[in-house]
């Protein structure tokens, strides 16, 4: 596994022999067994989530009804906003599938970062690059038809089709599981 991530890392900064073994000694890794809950409505953490391997899946639980608000596989991560703010959170994480994920926190990237300026400049990059992504997904959301939505997401991230619940993946996509069977259905037909 930690080759997988060295790998990801290489996109944006090389590491050397002493940044690796640095990284290596921070206890990164977690295996996590499907069903586990990572954070809980109401929770405090600081910790943040790297998927290596696997799925987790944010939700919020409004009167009693779960509502998907995103999905991060291989190579995603998720910095929860109660990590940055230091509040409660709002919402609930939990895994998909048995995953491994790196789990970091503020103290480890301000060691690192003090020790290893560059980790810094990678963090930036990524954040960029997430942030502009969030918004490009929330605005094709807010235009999209449920439709539309659902072949977006053939397009775009196809795995979760197979990988996640189809109650879970219609409360994604702002709709009930038998409308999701409809919508479906209705794609098939015109095949």
């Amino acid at each position: 596994m930690q080759d997988k991530l060295f790998e990801f890392i290489s996109k944006y900064i090389s590491l050397t022999e002493e940044e690796k073994n640095t990284l290596l000694s921070l206890d990164l890794f977690h295996s996590v067994k499907k069903g586990d809950v990572l954070l809980k409505e109401g929770q405090k953490t600081l910790n943040s989530f790297f998927v290596l391997k696997g799925c987790i899946r944010v939700y919020y639980n409004i009167n009693g009804e779960e509502k998907t608000t995103a999905f991060y596989t291989e190579m995603e991560g998720l910095t929860p906003h109660c990590a940055i703010n230091k509040n409660q959170s709002e919402y609930y994480i939990s895994c998909i599938e048995d995953s491994i994920l790196v789990v970091s926190n503020d103290n480890m990237s301000i060691e690192v970062n003090k020790k290893f300026p560059k980790f810094d400049i990678m963090c930036r990059k990524l954040s960029e690059e997430l942030l502009a992504k969030k918004q490009i997904d929330f605005d094709e959301f807010k235009t999209s038809s449920p439709e539309q939505r659902y072949l977006n997401l053939l397009q775009k991230r196809p795995d979760l089709i197979q990988r996640v619940p189809q109650h879970q993946l219609a409360s994604y996509l702002g709709i009930k599981p038998q409308s999701l069977s409809r919508l479906r259905a209705r794609i098939l037909e015109k095949k």
